[in-house]
């Protein structure tokens, strides 16, 4: 959510940026119901304040035995009133928050202005693409070669856009998992959190997800619950509608939890393989920051992000997003990619955001200082998606054979075993 004075401010830079998202904002409908909204806010409490001067006065003429009778009158008319105004007014306050929650975050000044991720711009990249001798097979190829990935099965059971993992390729999951938990508590500073991977919609509002994204979350029939789409969800909402000290920031959060998501709007889209699925692990990361740290902040938790694949020696790059290929609620993006030999292209394995205050609006977060209590600002990214790191390390570090090398970092986990 925006500053509102600042959305009042600069209609035409939120028309701009919204529109360098995709977005169209509709600034004569937002000023329309503001004005209509404000008008009946200042009624009401004219009205209030009308009414409480005549109260104090009808108290004073009756301890004087006087007749009341005309003002008492008057007292009725200002309540039916202020009661027809209070009525009109919950119908204005939900468009005017329908908007509001439906207004993109504005995009930070350095992001280049793009129209789809053909814009995109590569950063930085590291490490060097296997060379291999073959042809590499797929990912669900392999899998289906050693017996330790079944999709149909999967599908058997749950229907598509699921996947069944057996013996050393579950195992290698598992230990992913408590691989970047690793290090990015002992290495990185981060505090893990084990959360709900179930949250309220007061949650989903907060990140942002909904209103705008209700079709990409599966919601629990007759609760107000949802399975999350990411940890970002529970980690940022720790601290929803609480004041931190400033001595506190940042705070650094890694959690690992199943991800669920419907994945609307992506059909015909990695159909094959374990690339996106409804369901999936993931390893997040997120941190709690000022204003002022908070560039320096997403810098950081992109570096986190990118130890993992330098201790797997996975080759990998990093895009700075376009504005037309950012998310609804980040202001900046950096993607890091990694190899897929069998695609001969890169594969999105994390995506690291800052949020500027967008969320902490939203959720009502603030931190003290001498000067007053600003609106922290949250970054998040992948520390990875677990999923899609298997698949990498399946794909780059296979043999002729159709055998899985195990990465050097990972060989304590299988008792120095060297293949899977």
């Amino acid at each position: 959510m925006l500053d509102m004075n600042f959305l009042r401010d600069n209609l035409d830079v939120v028309v701009e940026k919204s529109a360098a998202k995709g977005v169209r904002f509709d600034s004569s409908r937002f000023v329309e119901v503001d004005e209509t909204r404000r008008k009946l806010i200042s009624r009401s409490e004219q009205l209030r304040s009308e009414k409480k001067r005549i109260t104090k006065e009808i108290g004073l003429m009756k301890r004087q035995h006087q007749d009341t009778r005309q003002l008492e009158e008057q007292t009725t008319v200002f309540n039916q009133e202020i009661s027809g105004i209070e009525k009109e007014l919950v119908a204005v306050e939900e468009k005017f928050q329908e908007i509001l929650l439906n207004i993109p975050n504005l995009i930070d000044d350095s992001v280049p202005i793009g129209r789809d991720e053909s814009d995109n711009r590569v950063i930085r990249e590291w490490g060097k693409k296997p060379k291999f001798d073959f042809k590499p097979r797929s990912h669900w190829e392999l899998g289906e070669l050693n017996g330790f990935l079944d999709l149909p099965r999967a599908a058997k059971i749950s229907g598509s856009r699921f996947a069944l993992y057996f013996d050393t390729l579950a195992k290698l999951e598992r230990i992913l998992i408590n691989f970047m938990l690793d290090i990015h508590t002992d290495e990185n500073g981060y505090t893990e959190v084990l959360p709900p991977f179930l949250v309220n919609s007061d949650s989903l509002i907060g990140t942002g997800n909904l209103p705008k994204f209700k079709a990409d979350l599966f919601k629990v029939e007759d609760h107000n619950l949802y399975l999350i789409p990411t940890a970002e969800v529970p980690l940022t909402n720790i601290h929803r509608e609480e004041i931190l000290l400033d001595s506190e920031l940042p705070k650094s959060y890694v959690a690992y939890t199943p991800c669920f998501r419907s994945e609307a709007g992506s059909h015909g889209k990695d159909v094959r393989g374990i690339i996106r699925q409804h369901q999936f692990n993931k390893v997040e990361l997120l941190k709690f920051t000022t204003a002022e740290d908070s560039n320096h902040e997403l810098e950081q938790l992109t570096l986190h992000a990118e130890t993992i694949l330098q201790k797997l020696n996975l080759h990998y790059r990093v895009v700075v997003l376009c504005s037309a290929d950012l998310s609804f609620s980040s202001r900046k993006t950096f993607d890091i990619e990694v190899w897929m030999p069998a695609r001969e292209k890169f594969v999105e394995i994390s995506s690291c955001s800052n949020f500027g205050d967008f969320q902490a609006r939203r959720a009502k977060i603030k931190y003290k200082t001498d000067r007053g209590k600003p609106f922290v600002h949250t970054i998040n990214g992948s520390g990875l998606a677990v999923g899609r790191t298997v698949a990498a390390i399946m794909e780059n570090y296979q043999v002729e054979n159709g055998k899985i090398r195990i990465p050097d970092v990972l060989s304590r986990y299988f008792a120095n075993r060297t293949v899977l």
